[in-house]
């Protein structure tokens, strides 16, 4: 990943740069398997006076203003795909056979549907993947802190909805992110079987990059 902090290289062309470079590392192995490991990217970069991001699937990058306002960038795809599937997985409580049972079902569809024009698009051994990311840029002198975040943190305000973005970044800045994780692990402790929230597991990998100028 070392290229993406080349400021004459675009983030995309970075991603892709780099996601050719561990598809070469691996001659030996079938990449063209549909279970490939793959992974969603959240990037940002400070560019002299200009921040970079990057988001291809759905962890987020979250920039806070200095007046107070919030733009979420992220890449919600995979949402869109295969609505029937997620739909049977979430009318299961988790930890069930039968919730286990539709999740394998859809895990096996989406990997059908990964990385195609007609599903959605992750970091993997295609560097194509990498055009097809959610890409910009903001002035740094307009943005007051950021988050770089999976998607097991940033579901405390988007599908919990038990805290706003505004209680997000003040946590950040109290607690930081050991903080911002503990609250949405406790939050995911009084539903362990998704009965109010419906999802794929009790608890998703959480981790949060807290920026501030």
């Amino acid at each position: 990943m070392a290229t993406l902090a080349e400021p004459s290289v675009t983030l995309p062309d970075g991603l892709a740069s780099a996601l050719e470079r561990v598809a070469a590392m691996h001659p030996e192995c079938d990449l063209a398997n549909p279970g490939t490991p793959s992974a969603t990217v959240a990037v940002l970069r400070q560019r002299y006076e200009v921040l970079d991001y990057l988001v291809l699937a759905d962890s987020p990058v979250v920039l806070e203003g200095t007046s107070g306002d919030h733009t979420v960038i992220t890449d919600l795809r995979v949402d869109e795909v295969l609505p029937e599937l997620r739909a049977e997985v979430e009318r299961h409580e988790t930890h069930t056979s039968g919730h286990r049972e539709a999740l394998e079902r859809l895990v096996l569809a989406q990997r059908q549907v990964r990385n195609t024009p007609h599903g959605y698009w992750v970091a993997g051994a295609n560097p194509e993947a990498a055009f097809h990311c959610v890409a910009g840029s903001a002035k740094v002198n307009d943005v007051r802190s950021a988050a770089v975040m999976s998607d097991g943190v940033s579901r405390l305000v988007t599908e919990y909805k038990m805290a706003t973005w505004e209680q997000v970044f003040t946590t950040l800045r109290a607690e930081g992110p050991k903080g911002l994780i503990r609250a949405v692990r406790k939050t995911e402790a009084t539903d362990p079987t998704g009965r109010r929230w419906p999802r794929y597991k009790s608890g998703d990998d959480a981790t949060v990059a807290y920026c501030r100028w």
